[in-house]
C-alpha cells in the first residue's frame, strides 16, 4: 500500500459507546497511513433500515478528537452528514466500515439492519463501504470482537490498495462466527431468511397494553437455483466467515416479462 493518507469513515447502529464500535476503531488504526473518524448514533439504532431523519434537527458531539456522536441519527444519517459537514467538498473519506454490529446480519435481515444501511448510503456517494457483524449468543455475557476487528483490517487494508473488485453502488456485508480465534473467509451470497411474527403483549401498571417485539429464531435456507453456491448462513455454521457482495439494485429483472404480460 502507497504511504498515502487515507480516510476511513467508522460508524455503527449499537451507539457511540459500543464495544464492537471502540474494537473496530483500534483495529482500523494501526493500518499504516490512515486516518480514522469516528461518527456514530447517541442512542442504539438497530433495525432502524436505511432511514434518513427529515423531520427534527441534528447535532454533532465530540466526544474525543475525530470521535462525533450524532444526536437521534441514524447511521445513514451518520453517514449523510459526515460527508458534508466533516469532509466538505473538496475530499471524501476512501472507505465506510460500519460495526461491528453485536449479532448477524444475513439473509433479508440486510434490508432491516442500520449497520447494512450505513453502507449502502456510502455506496450511494460513491464510497467503498464494509458492513460487519459479529454472530453472538446471547446468552453468552462476552463477546469477542477479536476475530471480527482483524478481519476489518484485512478487508480494508486490501481495498486500500486498490483493484476492488465490486462495481458502483455494491458494498461487501461480513458476518463473522463466534466462539472461534480463526476462519476461512467464503465468499457467499445472502440466504433465504424464515420468519416468525413474534409480538408479545403486555400490560403496564395502569392496565395500558403494549407489546414487545421479539427476536427471530437463525433459520435460513438455500435459494432455488442457487445451491451450487454457498450462503451466509450456511458458512457461518461451518465457522467460516461469510463475505457477501451486496448491490442495491432490487430490480426484478427476471420478473419484468412476466409482469408486463400480466398487465
Amino acid at each position: 500500500m502507497q504511504q498515502n493518507n487515507y480516510e476511513i469513515l467508522i460508524t455503527n447502529d449499537d451507539g457511540f459507546e459500543a464495544e464492537g464500535l471502540h474494537k473496530l476503531k483500534e483495529a482500523i488504526e494501526k493500518i499504516e497511513g490512515v486516518h480514522v473518524t469516528v461518527v456514530a448514533p447517541a442512542n442504539e439504532k438497530s433495525a432502524c433500515g436505511h432511514s434518513l431523519t427529515l423531520h427534527h434537527p441534528l447535532k454533532f458531539t465530540e466526544i474525543d478528537d475525530d470521535f462525533y456522536k450524532l444526536a437521534d441519527g441514524t447511521p445513514s444519517d451518520c453517514v449523510y452528514l459526515s460527508l458534508s459537514a466533516i469532509y466538505g467538498d473538496e475530499k471524501k473519506p476512501d472507505l465506510v466500515i460500519s460495526g461491528i454490529n453485536k449479532g448477524s446480519n444475513m439473509g433479508e435481515d440486510i434490508t432491516y439492519s442500520g449497520t447494512a444501511s450505513a453502507a449502502m448510503e456510502a455506496v450511494l456517494h460513491d464510497i467503498p463501504a464494509i458492513a460487519i457483524s459479529q454472530v453472538v449468543d446471547f446468552s453468552e455475557p462476552f463477546v469477542d470482537y477479536t476475530l471480527a476487528a482483524k478481519t476489518a483490517k484485512k478487508l480494508a487494508t486490501k481495498i486500500l490498495q486498490g483493484n476492488f473488485p465490486l462495481p458502483k453502488r455494491e458494498f461487501l456485508n461480513v458476518n463473522v462466527p463466534s466462539n472461534v480465534k480463526e476462519a476461512p473467509i467464503k465468499t457467499t451470497y445472502a440466504g433465504y431468511r424464515y420468519y416468525v411474527n413474534d409480538a408479545h403483549l403486555h400490560r403496564n401498571p395502569r392496565g395500558e397494553e403494549y407489546y414487545w417485539l421479539g427476536l427471530h429464531p437463525l433459520a435460513f435456507d438455500v435459494r432455488k437455483g442457487k445451491e451450487h453456491l454457498l450462503c451466509d448462513y450456511d458458512a457461518i455454521t461451518k465457522g467460516c466467515i461469510s463475505v457477501t457482495p451486496v448491490k442495491l439494485d432490487m430490480s426484478a429483472y427476471e420478473s419484468i416479462e412476466k409482469l408486463q404480460e400480466w398487465l
